[in-house]
């Protein structure tokens, strides 16, 4: 009877030794996982609304090109964002936009910064996000 008594202690005290094992494998996990989904969720937390501002530009393109030189002679786009301004080169493309001479445009503009930009060229991405206007001038 001793025996039985015994061997049924050490059984329980192995399934035991094993439930306190498992659970600290679940706690060590858990303490891993759980800050990593907060952090995840945290990140996400961005307003549309804010980060659209900083995408979006509105450009006025002027109904003529002019002359510029950027790595060499070139045709620029004239380009201002708001009418009171003056006229200023704009020596890369919008992606998306066909430019028609004797035209003036309104263009919603996605700007997206490149990460490894070339020597001679943009450090910023331009793509249309729709013509507002084109009026003949």
């Amino acid at each position: 009877m001793r025996e039985k008594r015994h061997e049924k202690l050490r059984h329980s005290n192995c399934e035991l030794s094993f439930k306190i094992k498992f659970m600290k494998i679940i706690a060590t996990i858990l303490k891993g996982v759980v800050p990593a989904a907060a952090l995840f969720a945290m990140t996400q937390c961005t307003t549309t609304a804010s980060t659209a501002g900083a995408d979006e530009k509105t450009f006025i393109v002027g109904p003529e090109t002019a002359d510029c030189t950027g790595v060499a002679p070139m045709k620029c786009l004239q380009v201002k964002e708001k009418a009171s301004e003056s006229w200023t080169n704009f020596y890369t493309n919008i992606e998306g936009f066909t430019y028609e001479p004797g035209y003036e445009y309104v263009l919603k503009v996605k700007t997206e910064k490149i990460a490894n930009p070339p020597a001679d060229g943009s450090s910023i991405k331009y793509t249309l996000i729709k013509e507002v206007s084109k009026t003949k001038k």
